[in-house]
């Protein structure tokens, strides 16, 4: 397996947990805390973000704050 399908399996991992935390409403996250939930570390899920920032479509994505690691806050789009 190549390491772009790699990523993009971890990719589509986060992006699927997001719209489903999302269909609830507005939530806010930091990378810690959920790397239980995606299988993935924070590191990982920190390189994906930006990536996802720009092509997801069932939600927005935006850092929030930082306060020793960044809070990002999702937000779910209309369709």
């Amino acid at each position: 397996m190549s390491a772009e399908s790699t990523t993009a399996r971890k990719r589509d991992r986060l992006e699927r947990y997001l719209r489903q935390r999302a269909t609830d409403g507005e939530f806010y996250f930091k990378s810690k805390y959920i790397t239980d939930e995606v299988g993935l570390s924070t590191k990982e899920i920190g390189a994906l973000l930006p990536d996802l920032r720009g092509s997801a479509t069932a939600f927005e994505l935006e850092e929030w704050g930082y306060a020793n690691a960044t809070t990002w806050r999702v937000v779910p789009t209309s369709d």
